[in-house]
Order: C-alpha cells, then sequence, then structure tokens
C-alpha cells in the first residue's frame, strides 16, 4: 500500500458554531497555521534511605490528569466586500432594509466571536442572516463594523474548527476538528511593503479526527473568498492622532508611518475540573481583561507638529498622569477596500528612539474605554473595526 502525505498548501479551514453544522464558514490562511494539545500530568517519585542491604529504591510513575486546552493559531488577510445582490441565494444576501450591497469580510465571523457573539442565525427569502444579538458585528450598505459592546461577559461564544487535510477529490483527505473554540488573540502588523495581515490564536476543549470529510453543512460561506479585488495594501495606511489640545499638547500630530502592530487580547483561561481517577477535559473559557495596544514607528521629524514634537510634548508632561490621544489606523488609505481602526482614549507611552540608518521613533500605545464601565456606547470601548470593501458582482 502506498504511503499517504499530507501538505500543508492543501489545508482548509473552516469553522461552524459550537455543535451545530447549520452554517459553516471557509476561512482561507496562510502558510504557518498550527494547532497542538498537551496533558497535564503529576509525577510520583520515592525518596528514601538505605534498607539494611544498602538498597535505596529510586524509582517513580507518572499520571495523566487532565487534557490541556487546545491551542490553534493560523493567520488571515484582511478582505472586506460588498455582498452579492440580493436574490442570489447567498446567505449573505441583503434584506428589505438595505438598499444595495451589505459589506462584510471574509474573516468576519472570527471577529464576531472574538467580540463576544453566541451564534448565528440564518436568513430566508428576503431577511438577511445576522449574528444574534446588538452590537458586536454589525453590517450595512455603506460598512461593517466591530465594536466591543457585547464582550462584557464572563464567557465568550464558542464555534468548532475543522482543519482538512489532503486532497478531497483523491479521496485521502483527513479532517481534524477542534470542539469549543474562542478566539484569544487578534494581532495587526503593519509590514510596510506587504498585504494587511491578522494574526488570530485561540483555544479549544479536545482536538478529535473527524474521519475524512468536514460536516455537510445547511450553507457553506465562501463569499469574497475567491475574488482579488479585496486585499489591502499596507504601505498606503495612514495614521491620525488627535487630542483635546489641553496642556503640552497640540490639537494633532502628523505622523508618518514606517510600521507598527495593533494586538488585541481576551486574556482567556479555560476551567478544568480535578476528580481523581479519570483523566479530566477542559470545561469552557473564562475572560479575563480585555487588553487593546500596540506600537508604531515613524522616522524623527522635527517639523511643526511632527515627530520630534511629540516626543517632547510628552516628555515634559509630568503632571499629566494618563495623556488621552485619538488615535485612527487607515489601514489601505482612503479608497476601498479598507479597513479603520479608531481607538479614542489611547495612553501613549513616552517614544524611544532607534538609531538605525534614519532614526526613528519607536511609540506604544495602550487603547483605553472612555471609563472604567463603558456602558451601552460602542465608542466608549477601547476601538471600532470599520470596514469598508468592493461590491462583488
Amino acid at each position: 500500500m502506498a504511503d499517504t502525505f499530507y501538505f500543508s498548501r492543501d489545508t482548509k479551514v473552516y469553522m461552524t458554531d459550537a455543535g451545530s453544522t447549520a452554517v459553516m464558514w471557509e476561512i482561507p490562511v496562510l502558510d504557518g497555521f498550527s494547532f497542538s494539545q498537551g496533558t497535564n500530568t503529576s509525577e510520583i517519585t520515592l525518596n528514601e534511605m538505605t534498607d539494611s542491604s544498602a538498597k535505596s529504591r529510586r524509582s517513580r510513575q507518572m499520571f495523566t490528569d487532565s487534557y490541556a486546552p487546545a491551542e490553534w493559531s493560523f493567520s488571515t488577510y484582511m478582505r472586506p466586500f460588498g455582498s452579492v445582490p440580493a436574490g442570489s441565494g447567498n446567505i449573505w444576501e441583503p434584506s428589505s432594509s438595505i438598499s444595495g450591497n451589505p459589506q462584510h469580510a471574509v474573516e468576519e465571523a472570527l471577529w464576531a466571536y472574538f467580540v463576544g457573539h453566541t451564534g448565528f442565525t440564518i436568513g430566508t427569502g428576503s431577511t438577511a442572516s445576522a449574528w444574534n444579538g446588538t452590537g458586536g458585528v454589525t453590517n450595512s450598505d455603506s460598512s461593517m463594523v466591530v465594536d466591543f459592546r457585547q464582550s462584557e461577559v464572563a464567557a465568550l461564544g464558542d464555534f468548532d474548527l475543522y482543519f482538512e487535510m489532503g486532497s478531497a477529490s483523491s479521496g485521502t483527505n483527513l479532517t481534524y476538528k477542534i470542539e469549543g473554540c474562542v478566539v484569544n488573540s487578534a494581532s495587526i502588523d503593519f509590514d510596510i511593503d506587504g498585504i494587511a495581515t491578522i494574526n488570530w490564536s485561540g483555544m479549544g476543549k479536545i482536538i478529535t479526527e473527524s474521519g475524512a470529510d468536514k460536516p455537510t453543512p445547511t450553507k457553506l460561506i465562501t463569499e469574497g473568498t475567491t475574488t482579488t479585488s479585496n486585499f489591502i495594501r499596507n504601505r498606503l495606511t495612514s495614521l491620525t492622532a488627535a487630542t483635546a489640545g489641553s496642556g503640552n499638547f497640540n490639537s494633532s500630530y502628523d505622523l508618518v508611518l514606517t510600521g507598527g502592530n495593533i494586538t488585541l487580547e481576551n486574556n482567556i483561561t479555560f476551567l478544568t475540573p480535578e476528580t481523581l481517577g479519570v483523566v479530566n477535559q477542559p470545561l469552557g473559557n473564562v475572560t479575563g481583561t480585555r487588553s487593546v495596544g500596540g506600537n508604531f514607528t515613524c522616522y524623527l521629524n522635527n517639523d511643526t507638529n511632527m515627530s520630534a514634537e511629540l516626543f517632547e510634548d510628552i516628555i515634559e508632561s509630568t503632571t499629566t498622569i494618563t495623556n488621552d490621544f485619538d488615535l485612527t489606523f487607515n489601514i489601505g488609505g482612503s479608497s476601498s477596500p479598507k479597513v479603520a481602526i479608531q481607538m479614542p482614549n489611547c495612553h501613549l507611552e513616552v517614544p524611544t528612539h532607534s538609531m538605525d540608518d534614519i532614526i526613528s521613533l519607536d511609540v506604544n500605545f495602550h487603547a483605553l474605554p472612555a471609563n472604567i464601565d463603558p456602558g451601552s456606547t460602542a465608542g466608549s470601548y477601547e476601538a471600532t473595526i470599520t470596514y469598508t470593501g468592493n461590491d462583488l458582482s
């Protein structure tokens, strides 16, 4: 019998609501994805003196206490698009309340679960499919908006991931399922010569082999995955930095980026029982403190309202305990496809100088809510993410 090899380039990734195959999203991922699961063990050792024959036992025993949460990670491109027109039969079909092509993203489902959604409602006829609840991910004819109003919960909604390896056409494919997944981290890097990318990572309950094929869903969402018109070029990215203009600070600073990163964290842990005599499995997730922050780099420039002045104003503000910057990263620039990430209440650390051929400033920032209890207003949270894409034909 010939050996069967599996190549990472053949792998496809899908996700569904936890325990359901009604809706399945295809998630095109980049090279470098991974998933794994370990065990928590106890080691019992003997440590004794010698007996009358000078013998000292030195053996040990190992016990598997529990499975550690499964860990997974992969990267996707940021790919907004306007959905196909009504009547096409696609699951993103617009409702009668949307006049044209509602905005979505290929990676939309990942954002939805990152900000706390608990499920997806399938639309029928002229009724649009939608995420349950208010806020989180909302779609209109002009944009897709991600906010954090649904994330003020003790446990996030979960989903199942499927990694289909091999070639389905040849009948040699093999599919692994990770149950009860949550998104723990989303990291956006500004590689100046690259395409806008998000690095996703998270955890799940357990990895199982689900057979040769993934489940057959009622609806399979692949819209936007085959077009090339929805990729975003990082070189077009700009930064708007505004302040209230109080104290030492100007009302705005003109900063031209050379690189940077935005990282969003849920700081999730998994609870696992500790019953004796069995191998315990993780039960579910518990959220920690939400954290949004990152850094950006720019050349040192001493013109008015440029980077040198920003450094001077921050380091001389010895009476300002928490400075307040409104940062908006316009990924892709001003024309579609683009993604705007607005963080209206950012605390900036003192910039550091990087002594390269051209001296640069590296600025760390922390996006904060407007107050300790943000309430129900989307703009009061750490960030609002707005996708705008071109309409698909």
